[in-house]
């Protein structure tokens, strides 16, 4: 028998999955239902779209809310595709009503896919000159350092601690860690 695989996904904790849950098991109320709480730019750093794509075979269909759900950009879509198309399955998204099960919804969906990469990049080239007019004029920083932590990563430099344990006890980042290292230095 075919399954119906419904994937929901939100890329923050503030995020809420309700309404991408409630419009898939409207769509198919019979689906088996996976959802995860992560970022959208890596389809190999998302355990359980890896496990759905894994256990999807010939005749199954996965199905999404919204396409930016799935995917962030035109290779990560294409690669999908492409592995469903080589085990017979097909990809449905509801929101835009696109069926991979026939060709005009496989052409419509690259089309898509071209248009949410081309989003993606748009916004984050926005991003990019408003963080630069910021550092121009003084008001973006970056992110600020943990005084207190970095304090108690030199102590336990100091005390020759080795960095694997510092990372152990802190929590913090090894790379951090060797950079706080090398100003020491």
């Amino acid at each position: 028998m075919n399954k119906v695989f419904t994937y929901c996904r939100v890329s923050t904790t503030d995020q809420n999955l309700e309404a991408q849950k409630e419009e898939l098991l409207k769509a198919h109320p019979d689906s088996e239902l996976h959802c995860e709480k992560a970022s959208a730019t890596s389809i190999e750093k998302r355990p359980i779209l890896q496990a759905v794509l894994k256990a999807i075979r010939g005749g199954d269909k996965l199905v999404v809310w919204k396409i930016d759900r799935l995917v962030r950009n035109m290779r990560d879509l294409s690669e999908i595709v492409a592995l469903l198309k080589e085990r017979g399955a097909s990809l449905e998204i509801v929101d835009q009503k696109i069926d991979t099960s026939t060709p005009s919804g496989t052409a419509f969906l690259q089309m898509l896919g071209v248009f949410a990469e081309f989003e993606t990049n748009i916004r984050a080239e926005r991003q990019a000159i408003g963080i630069a007019k910021a550092k121009a004029e003084g008001k973006y920083k970056g992110k600020q350092a943990n005084l207190a932590k970095h304090a108690e990563v030199k102590e336990y430099l100091e005390k020759g601690y080795p960095v694997r344990e510092i990372v152990k006890l802190t929590g913090m980042g090894k790379s951090n860690v060797y950079k706080i290292r090398s100003k020491l230095a």
